[in-house]
């Protein structure tokens, strides 16, 4: 098994307007996907799980949401895992446009 992706996200939100952006947001990551992708969710606490489902691949990710930052963890499957750097930077660049 791979090292999940970690990256950490800055935000100004507090806890609760996090949560209500990333639960409002995350169905969207499908649509990134040429083709598309469907996201499977779930809370448990202040920790969202989801799946993304594309391009015949399964990404299982958690975020977890604190006063300032949110914490994720992204799983990749081996296939997937030869491009963890590229991955990574993506996710710095555009996972903050979900707390937006």
């Amino acid at each position: 098994m791979t090292e999940p992706v970690i990256v950490d996200i800055p935000h100004k939100l507090g806890r609760e307007g996090a949560r209500a952006r990333l639960a409002s947001g995350v169905g969207k990551i499908g649509d990134m996907f040429p083709g598309g992708g469907t996201v499977k969710e779930s809370w448990q606490g202040d920790t969202l799980h989801f799946t993304v489902t594309a391009m015949g691949q399964s990404v299982a990710s958690r975020l977890e949401v604190f006063d300032d930052r949110v914490h994720a963890e992204v799983d990749l499957p081996p296939m997937l895992a030869l491009f963890a750097g590229k991955i990574r930077e993506k996710l710095q660049k555009e996972a903050p446009k979900l707390l937006e």
